[in-house]
Order: structure tokens, then C-alpha cells, then sequence
């Protein structure tokens, strides 16, 4: 058993490169052999969101508090709350983030595939985020 005790990990700035506007990764658990699985909370202040990009394996978010967006490549601009569960699929082009607004917090789980658990693409612009 381990347990990763509340504040043990610190909190990282999300990367310009993979992220416009301000965000911050909690760390809360890593995949340790055989295991893939990670998983880490975000929050995203208002206007805050990722760049496109996919996993490998797929991604699960579970919306933990405030309002957000998200977007499949060819889809809608979706908004998301609290309690909200989004799915994408393995190769699934995508973004996610906060409202213009309001921030929002999700936590990410996701899989490794040969030590990789996502690759990062362009910047979602600001026409592809407000539409």
C-alpha cells in the first residue's frame, strides 16, 4: 500500500508550450509497473485551456469544480461542470479548459503507452476557443 498524502507532492505550473493562461498541476499518482494509469488535478484559471492534443490510450476528466470547455477536433465547443465525466479515445484530438470567466478543475487520467501519455500539438486559438 502507499499513500500519497494531501500537500506531499508539489504543485508544478502547467508549460507555456502546452498551455495558454495560467495553470496548475497537483500531481496524485504515477504509473508504477506494470501499471500505466496516472493521474493529476488541474485547474484552470479563467480563460485558461490546453493545447490540442491526444493519448495515446484515451483520457478520462472528472470535473471537480467550477465551469469549463472542451472540444473533440470537428466537434462543438462543449461546456462542462462539476460531476461531469468526459471520455476522449485513444488518438482523440482535443482541448479542454476554463470558461472565460470562471475557473475550473478537473482531474486527468490517463494511460502510458511505451512511457508516453500524450502528445502536445498546436495552441488552441482564441477563435477556436470562444466559438
Amino acid at each position: 500500500m502507499d499513500i500519497k498524502r494531501a500537500g506531499s507532492q508539489p504543485s508544478v505550473r502547467g508549460p507555456a508550450d502546452w498551455f495558454t493562461g495560467t495553470v496548475r498541476i497537483d500531481p496524485l499518482f504515477q504509473a508504477d509497473d506494470p501499471a500505466r494509469a496516472t493521474g493529476a488535478s488541474v485547474t484552470f484559471e479563467p480563460g485558461a485551456r490546453t493545447a490540442w492534443h491526444t493519448h495515446p490510450l484515451g483520457q478520462t476528466l472528472i470535473v471537480t469544480a467550477g465551469c469549463g470547455r472542451v472540444q473533440r477536433e470537428g466537434g462543438p465547443v462543449e461546456e462542462i461542470r462539476p460531476g461531469d465525466v468526459i471520455r476522449f479515445a485513444p488518438g482523440e484530438r482535443h482541448w479542454h479548459g476554463a470558461a472565460p470567466t470562471t475557473a475550473m478543475t478537473h482531474i486527468a487520467i490517463q494511460e502510458q503507452l511505451d512511457g508516453r501519455a500524450v502528445d502536445w500539438l498546436e495552441k488552441v486559438t482564441d477563435e477556436q476557443y470562444g466559438a
